[in-house]
């Protein structure tokens, strides 16, 4: 629900997937054209399934979204931070800097609240992530607004890895000079 009020404005009240699916978007953001693909798994969760293994590598962030109205959401919130922290130490033999973020859904929702907004913000905490809690039905700016912070995020990583790029071409000049002998001073 909160993918498609990001990408439609509108609110759908008993949304419940049971298909998977992929939105593709073309937006402007700070003067920067973006593709945006996002994932939106089958949100009636089925048996405990985690697989998710191939979007786990392919995606450059995620939000992890529970029901503040709904303890076995939040459980199943956590196992899914753990499995990406999980993949990603397994992929790469260190932690990547991946953007995530958990929200905390159905702010409108209070007075049914099972899970606190500080166990939300200890288990962002815990899993070296942002948090917010919101309401996908009552404000749609505040949906924008985190969709925009997760963008700049995943973006800043980008610019991040593109400043690093010419000093590794530096290091395999170097490299090749000094395979093929022609010796000169560092830069």
């Amino acid at each position: 629900a909160l993918a498609v009020r990001f990408l439609t404005r509108r609110f759908i009240g008993e949304y419940a997937s049971n298909a998977e699916c992929i939105y593709t978007k073309h937006l402007c953001l700070d003067g920067r054209q973006i593709h945006l693909e996002i994932y939106d798994p089958c949100s009636q969760p089925q048996r405990g399934k985690l697989s998710l293994t191939d979007e786990l590598h392919w995606a450059d962030g995620f939000i992890i979204v529970y029901d503040i109205s709904d303890r076995a959401s939040f459980a199943f919130a956590k196992a899914l931070l753990y499995r990406i922290r999980e993949s990603h130490i397994g992929v790469c033999k260190k932690m990547v800097e991946s953007s995530v973020f958990l929200v905390g859904n159905k702010q409108d929702l209070c007075h049914m609240r099972e899970v606190g907004w500080d166990e939300g913000q200890k288990l962002a905490i815990d899993s070296k992530c942002q948090f917010c809690e919101l309401s996908a039905a009552e404000h749609y700016q505040e949906v924008v607004a985190m969709f925009t912070k997760v963008l700049r995020n995943i973006t800043s990583n980008f610019k991040v890895k593109e400043k690093r790029r010419p000093s590794g071409s530096k290091s395999m000049a170097k490299l090749i000079n000094n395979v093929f002998g022609k010796r000169r001073k560092s830069v």
